[in-house]
């Protein structure tokens, strides 16, 4: 054979090693369960939904349905078989799509309803040699409306010899009366070990050599895909001279070291913030992209959340080499799940800063000086608490006692970007220390009630009692007022509230009608007008606007 009759008949490991049978089936033990089940014990449904991410075997799936319903054994006289049906001449033919009573049909290439039409016009006619006849249709959603509308009633009760089997990525543009009248199962993506321990087996029977951390790095890379994942290892295989080396398929996929990666996560998270940009340097060198370090940096830190929440996940994730688990494990319970949560946000808000940035690594080093300098952070909760016990933040983020268990300031939690709080003092101010209680004699006016809550830091009550309050009769431990409509609902209660923490003793606030003296503001407003009228009557103002013509004369105080 030459050289180019081998170039030609070479098949690619996707299709060479597509599964023949269940027992060929990986990661999808559940559905191959269920179809073993069914057919074994004679329970076959008429229309199978099949459904999940490329790559996972949705067709393959449909073609191995289809081979075990219509087995018939090397005599032609057996029955529906869920194990291997190589012997059989009807399934051989369905393997090579050449059985005439086996139609698949790209539904993303015939959507109309013409086309439902032509195999609505063949369900009524009996299989040529088959037990069944069998229609796959890939990619069912891209159907139209219309198409759909066709097949529902004879999706509903079709012949006994018709069997219908659905693939699609897309299952919820599939409509709900499809989906009632079939079967449903759901592909699973195939986890990182499972394919690692395909691949590896597939490079025995090729007989190439490759490392198992490389095969770990392609099954990782596959997302879950066979075929995907097999494609990889196609290329990588290419790649090498003598074998498939991490290196070799660390260029090839444009990834980074996880270890550096991971080192230089450690270093952003307790603030190093030269080590990690020098970590980072030093990957560029090498040829790291920055979104894919990005990538690398969510993967590690959503381990790390994990581990740190439930650290027997630890022993149970076989995709993580020993000697990482042992660093994860170390790094995770030193972190505190806050940190780990900010380093998420910003790791994630920074994979569409990279995207969108003219310089990927400028956005790279941004975000890792960014997670330095926000690793020491307070955690929001233990500030709160802090805050609450009495004690206050200084300037440096550290925590101090106020004099005498009181704060000097009130102090909330404002969020910051990143999803760190930092503390601030509010405007409205506090007594610094304890006071003496007032006497319930010092409060005889409208003024000494304003003055008073002033003064005791109750600024708001003091502005609704000047803008809006109204004096009627004031008594020891008794108070009448009339007050504005704009006036907040709950200041009576506030109000009685803040004179018995002030007085120390309770005060009965009602309300009158019969006051007619003016609030506090139109007081000041009746004071304002008549100096300003005695101010517009002075003989040198009224000659100083008589020589500015347009002049005029206005009061102002001073709060």
């Amino acid at each position: 054979m030459t050289s180019k009759d081998s170039h030609q008949a070479y098949r690619v490991l996707a299709r060479k090693y597509r599964p023949r049978h269940f027992d060929e089936l990986i990661g999808q033990d559940a559905l191959v369960r269920t179809l073993r089940n069914a057919i074994e014990s004679g329970r076959i449904a008429h229309a199978f939904m099949l459904t999940g991410v490329r790559g996972v075997g949705k067709t393959t799936t449909a073609r191995i349905i289809a081979k075990a319903l219509n087995y018939t054994g090397p005599d032609g006289t057996a029955g529906p078989s869920t194990g291997p049906t190589d012997d059989c001449e009807i399934c051989r033919a369905i393997a090579e799509d050449r059985h005439p009573d086996v139609l698949e049909m790209d539904a993303a290439s015939r959507t109309g309803v013409d086309d439902i039409r032509e195999i609505l016009d063949g369900v009524r006619y009996a299989p040529v040699s088959a037990r069944y006849k069998i229609y796959i249709i890939d990619e069912v959603h891209m159907l139209s409306k219309n198409a759909f509308n066709a097949l529902l009633k004879t999706l509903e009760e079709p012949p006994p010899h018709v069997k219908f089997i659905f693939a699609t990525t897309e299952i919820r543009k599939v409509p709900v009366t499809v989906l009632s009248r079939c079967q449903r199962f759901d592909l699973k993506r195939v986890d990182v070990a499972t394919l690692a321990d395909h691949y590896k087996n597939i490079c025995s029977l090729e007989q190439v050599q490759a490392d198992d951390d490389a095969l770990t790095m392609i099954a990782r890379a596959a997302d879950g895909s066979v075929r995907d994942g097999l494609s990889l290892l196609d290329q990588a295989i290419a790649l090498a001279t003598e074998r498939v080396s991490v290196q070799q398929v660390r260029d090839m996929l444009g990834l980074s070291d996880r270890t550096r990666v991971l080192d230089m996560l450690e270093a952003g998270l307790k603030g190093e913030c030269a080590a990690a940009l020098a970590i980072m340097d030093d990957m560029a060198r090498s040829g790291a992209d920055a979104l894919v370090v990005v990538q690398d940096l969510l993967e590690l830190t959503h381990l790390l959340t994990r581990y740190r929440a439930v650290p027997s996940l630890l022993d149970k994730d076989n995709a993580v080499a020993p000697d990482m688990k042992i660093r994860l494990q170390g790094l995770s319970a030193s972190l505190s799940m806050p940190s780990l949560g900010r380093a998420w946000q910003l790791l994630l808000k920074g994979i569409s800063e990279i995207q969108s940035a003219p310089q990927s690594r400028a956005a790279l080093e941004m975000l890792l000086i960014r997670l330095a300098y926000t690793a020491d952070l307070p955690d929001p909760g233990d500030l709160m608490r802090k805050i609450r016990s009495g004690e206050t933040i200084n300037t440096t983020g550290t925590v101090q006692r106020a004099s005498e268990g009181r704060l000097a300031e009130p102090v909330a939690l404002r969020a910051i970007a990143g999803g760190g709080a930092v503390a601030v003092a509010l405007s409205s101010p506090v007594v610094e220390e304890e006071r003496e209680p007032l006497q319930m004699g010092a409060i005889v006016s409208l003024q000494t009630l304003e003055q008073a809550l002033r003064q005791r830091g109750y600024i708001r009550l003091a502005a609704d009692v000047y803008h809006y309050v109204r004096m009627g009769r004031i008594e020891e431990g008794r108070l009448e007022i009339a007050y504005d409509q704009a006036m907040v609902p709950t200041m009576l209660s506030d109000l009685s509230k803040a004179l018995k923490d002030m007085t120390g003793q309770g005060w009965l606030i009602t309300e009158t009608k019969a006051a007619a003296v003016p609030t506090l503001h139109e007081q000041q407003q009746l004071a304002d007008q008549a100096l300003l009228a005695e101010a517009q009557a002075h003989p040198v103002v009224a000659s100083v606007v008589k020589l500015f013509p347009g002049a005029a004369v206005k009061i102002r105080t001073e709060q």
